[in-house]
């Protein structure tokens, strides 16, 4: 509900070393409540010059006591926190605050170390001697790896989808997810994002978009790139999470029979995929550009901190069955249990969509593309721990964070509670 009051917030941030402007840092402005929860107000993005403006209205803030907010910040490049000035807030703060100028240390952020600065050599030709995409032979995400000569790391992959309460906003762990091509532009492989998602009671879950057949092509002159990919869904329980002594219980239970538990990727709950456009159709496109789809808000944009852009949608389907019914009904339960902590992110029918943001193109080292994908695919399972440093929160267009329907979650862990007793 809006009031007639707002309020804005604006400034500026420099790096603390070098006293230049940091461009794309997140300005996320709160109001300390001492007698209640801090109220998050808004969120800024940082320009070329680390100027930055947040718009907030005083319903945001304002319950039974007609007050002035007291402001803090915190500053976070994805999800890194790079600065909280929570114990220096300014104090009833009017409806315009200017001067906020706050400096940060960029010492120990992964993100930035990432960014190529400048391009290598560019040999290409493949798009001119195979235009039609549709005749490129779809090839296995790893059967080539030897073959791949450059690369353009996804330092920025923002992720969306459609929940309950809205679109919901959240930029993976920069550096998941790599596109890999010969020195003409042909691509042959690309490493996919994998994500986690808490559920409250239980623990941990990971998922992961696993890429099983890619074609394509990269003109790095033209910034422009086509690939079509097939994918399936893979969740399974974070090693904290089956300390949970529901889980741990269904594990041993499960082991005593014979029955596959979702406990690494190896045993990983497989969700169909398909193209948006057509669901019959496995193969889906990376295009270039971001998507039209849907309005993007400003923190999920790097548009003049990065090189190149390009999007992909994946269309959901069902669980995969295993061929045992009782395996089923829990695989069922347990995704359930996921898309109620994630907002519907893997229910059926739903469409999950990436703005990619690539830096600039380098060489590819065999050995480090290979060790790459082994290390996320072994840090997954550490509670989707990042090599590179944390992604950020899901968010809705606002900037509010999304929270998960509690309720509704304790209703579906009491399933499982039940399923236990029946094995």
């Amino acid at each position: 509900m809006s009031s007639e009051t707002q309020y804005t917030v604006s400034g500026s941030i420099k790096n603390k070393l070098t006293g230049q402007a940091v461009e794309d840092l997140h300005v996320l402005v709160y109001d300390k409540d001492l007698l209640s929860k801090d109220e998050f107000l808004g969120i800024g993005v940082t320009a070329a010059d680390g100027a930055f403006s947040v718009q907030f209205d005083a319903s945001e803030f304002q319950s039974l006591f007609d007050r002035k907010p007291d402001l803090y910040f915190i500053v976070k490049d994805a999800g890194y926190e790079l600065l909280t000035t929570k114990d220096n807030p300014i104090k009833n703060a009017g409806t315009i605050t200017t001067g906020v100028n706050l400096e940060v240390d960029l010492s120990n952020d992964l993100l930035r170390s990432l960014i190529v600065p400048t391009p290598i050599p560019w040999v290409g030709g493949f798009k001119e001697k195979h235009p039609d995409i549709s005749k490129i032979p779809v090839t296995g995400n790893l059967d080539n790896i030897l073959k791949l000569q450059r690369q353009q790391k996804v330092v920025w992959p923002e992720f969306s989808w459609e929940s309950p309460q809205g679109r919901c906003y959240q930029m993976f762990a920069p550096d998941i997810s790599r596109l890999g091509y010969d020195a003409e532009g042909r691509i042959f492989a690309i490493i996919c994002p994998q994500q986690g998602a808490a559920i409250p009671g239980l623990g941990s879950m990971n998922v992961e978009v696993t890429v099983t057949g890619v074609r394509g092509w990269v003109d790095e002159p033209a910034k422009t790139l086509q690939a079509d990919m097939s994918v399936i869904g893979q969740i399974w329980f974070a090693p904290s999470s089956t300390e949970n002594p529901l889980l741990k219980g269904l594990w041993d239970d499960f082991e005593k029979k014979g029955m596959k538990f979702p406990f690494d990727k190896a045993h990983a709950i497989q969700v169909a995929t398909s193209n948006p456009a057509q669901p019959s159709e496995v193969l889906f496109p990376l295009t270039s550009g971001s998507t039209t789809a849907y309005d993007i808000p400003d923190f999920a944009k790097h548009e003049n901190i990065s090189w190149n852009v390009a999007n992909l949608g994946v269309l959901i389907g069902g669980v995969i069955p295993t061929g045992d019914e009782k395996v089923d009904h829990f695989n069922q339960t347990v995704l359930n249990l996921f898309n109620l902590a994630s907002g519907d992110m893997l229910k059926d029918g739903n469409t999950l969509s990436w703005n990619v943001w690539f830096t600039e193109p380098e060489t590819v080292n065999i050995d480090d593309w290979t060790g790459h994908a082994e290390r996320w695919r072994d840090s997954i399972q550490a509670d989707h721990g990042s090599p590179e440093g944390p992604g950020t929160d899901p968010r809705f267009f606002n900037g509010s964070p999304f929270n998960p329907l509690k309720g509704l979650l304790e209703e579906e862990i009491e399933k499982l509670i039940d399923l236990k007793k029946s094995l």
